[in-house]
Formats: C-alpha cells, sequence, structure tokens
C-alpha cells in the first residue's frame, strides 16, 4: 500500500509538472503572428460603405481583434476573427488596414499570419491620442464624438496600450500605421506630437523602437483636390524628427467627392503601399 501510495504521488506530480509546462507552452505568444497597430481619425476608422469585393476572398492568416462588441457581425470585444471588414468598429468601412494585411499575407511565408488592432475616432485631433493631456481636448469634443470615445472607455490611448497588451499574449507586435492630420490641418508642431505618442507606445508596451516602425499616410493628395492636402508637408517632417517612420504616399489615390475621405479603390491603392514599405522594412 505504502509503494503504491508513493507510485500514485509521484504520478500525480509528473502529471502536475505536465500540465504546467503544457499551460507555459500554450501561453507564449507566436513569433510568427505579426500584429500591427492602427489609430486616427475617420480615414484609419473607413469611411461606411464597403464593396461587394472587398468583402470575400480575406484570407484567414490575416486577422482582427475585435476592440469593441461587433452585434451585427456577431464579434466579441477580446476575440480575433478573420479580418473581413469593416476593421474598426461595427458600423465603419474600409480603411488602408483592410488592404495592407491582405498585401502582407499574399506576400509573407505561408506560416506567418498578420493581426490588426484598430483604435480610431473620426473627426479627432491627435491630442486624442495624447497620453497625459488627452482629457482636455476631449472635453471640448461634439456629442457624436463623445459617444465614440465612450466605446474607448473614455481614453482612446490607454484603450490601444490594453488591447495592444491583449494582442501581445498571442503575437509580435511589428508595427503601427497611422492616418490623422485632418483635424490638424496647418498645425506644425503635429510631427512632435506624434513623435510623443510613439514613444509612449512604445515604453508602455516594452517594444524595441529599432524594430517597431511607424508608418504615417498622407491625406487626400492635392491630384484629388484633396481639402486637407497641404497638411502632406507637415506630415513628411515626420521622419526627419522619428527617424524610424515613414510616410506612405497618396498620390493617385481615388478620393471621394467629399475631398476628405479616401474612395474604397483609393484605401485599397492606400493600404497596398503600407503594406509594401512594411515588407522592405521587416527585409522581405
Amino acid at each position: 500500500m505504502t509503494v503504491y501510495l508513493s507510485t500514485m504521488k509521484t504520478g500525480l506530480l509528473l502529471l502536475a509538472v505536465f500540465l504546467t509546462l503544457t499551460a507555459i507552452a500554450v501561453a507564449e505568444p507566436d513569433p510568427d503572428f505579426y500584429i500591427f497597430l492602427c489609430f486616427g481619425q475617420s480615414n484609419m476608422e473607413g469611411f461606411p460603405g464597403i464593396e461587394d469585393q472587398d468583402k470575400t476572398a480575406v484570407d484567414d492568416r490575416f486577422q482582427v481583434l475585435a476592440a469593441v462588441d461587433f452585434p451585427n457581425l456577431g464579434r466579441t470585444k477580446g476575440n480575433w476573427y478573420t479580418a473581413v471588414p469593416p476593421l474598426c468598429r461595427s458600423h465603419t468601412g474600409l480603411c488602408p488596414a483592410d488592404y495592407f494585411g491582405r498585401t502582407l499575407v499574399a506576400q509573407l511565408p505561408v506560416n506567418i499570419r498578420v493581426g490588426i488592432v484598430n483604435i480610431s475616432v473620426a473627426g479627432c485631433k491627435i491630442e486624442l491620442f495624447e497620453k497625459d493631456t488627452f482629457q482636455a481636448y476631449a472635453e471640448t469634443v461634439p456629442p457624436w464624438m463623445a459617444g465614440i470615445i465612450k466605446q474607448y472607455d473614455g481614453n482612446p490611448y490607454q484603450y490601444l496600450v490594453d488591447m495592444a497588451k491583449l494582442a501581445q499574449k498571442e503575437g509580435v507586435i511589428k508595427g503601427i500605421l497611422l492616418h490623422q492630420g485632418e483635424s490638424n490641418t496647418n498645425d506644425s508642431e503635429w510631427p512632435g506630437k506624434v513623435r510623443s505618442i510613439y514613444k509612449n507606445l512604445i515604453k508602455d508596451l516594452n517594444l524595441d523602437a529599432e524594430k517597431v516602425h511607424l508608418l504615417a499616410g498622407e491625406l487626400v493628395n492635392a491630384d484629388q483636390e484633396g481639402a486637407c492636402a497641404g497638411m502632406n508637408e507637415i506630415i513628411a517632417e515626420l521622419p526627419k524628427i522619428l527617424p524610424n517612420s515613414c510616410v506612405v504616399s497618396s498620390s493617385g489615390c481615388a478620393g471621394r467627392r467629399d475631398h476628405l475621405h479616401f474612395a474604397p479603390a483609393g484605401y485599397r491603392l492606400l493600404g497596398t503601399r503600407y503594406a509594401e514599405k512594411m515588407l522592405y522594412l521587416l527585409g522581405y
């Protein structure tokens, strides 16, 4: 009986050790799951109106983390889904991240998956993502924007960090995508504000700045009679103060009649350009 109990205890101990090691292995993030953080205003949200061609043929290697509940799509906050648009919230539309991800999975080795985390707020100034001073700006926004901000617990920057940390349990953050500037047109301090936000993200997510680049897209271009095209000259200054950032051209990217938002074809081309730039930076 004593020998039996001893053997039984040893077996249970070995089982416990095995289960512990298995749990640790399962908890390790997948180095082949590339995560990209996206933030900005309405063009990164995605302008409502998704064409049929954009709803099909999405490779399941391209995933989106539902940052909020998507009741009409059956998506629950905190879970990963195949990245069929919309990627930001239930009633947003196609955005640069869509064809960014599709282009990446088409070009990367088949063992690589791509994940998007998109926290964007239509109409917002870049100040909304400033870690320590956002509240002063958030208190001045119109009610419709306040409603969007409320979905991010009143603090989009912290919400982005929290969702990014959740994503880090599954994969590895490889880059940051930004599309914003319409609401900061003519703001010469914009590059410095973006640099500060980037540095906070690097610190709060314990990232290696040399390995995590920021890509900033131009606004609707002058060749499309973009209402804020002059801001592109200021956006072009960003790499001068943030060396590991790049600007993605919007030249030739079709715009809508409002001269502020991209048409679906414009989002496809712009997203592809984000991807081409990121592939180069990743060494592919």
